[in-house]
């Protein structure tokens, strides 16, 4: 039993990562696409099609260091918890 519960984690983790990088990219495509389409243009869907792609890499990235345990390996610019613990001290 606990062979099958390793193994349906492990997929879900496939499946998280999966989504949080191709969700971005789509919606970034797509919406390159209607601006291609709108202004006549054809690099649109391209430049879109990289930031959806650095933003999937960036989730990803969060994602793996959620799961890895580790707030001190992110940074804390993301998070913005480490601005609020100094500003209660500063103001002690």
């Amino acid at each position: 039993m606990k062979d099958n519960s390793i193994v349906v984690r492990c997929l879900s983790m496939i499946s998280q990562f999966t989504i949080h990088m191709l969700v971005p990219i789509c919606m970034c495509c797509y919406l390159g696409y209607l601006l291609d389409e709108k202004l006549n243009t054809s690099f649109l869907f391209i430049i879109f099609f990289f930031v959806g792609a650095l933003a999937g890499g960036r989730n990803v990235y969060l994602l793996a260091g959620k799961i890895s345990g580790g707030k001190d390996k992110m940074p804390s610019k993301l998070y913005g918890s480490n601005r609020k613990k100094k500003n209660k001290k500063e103001s002690q």
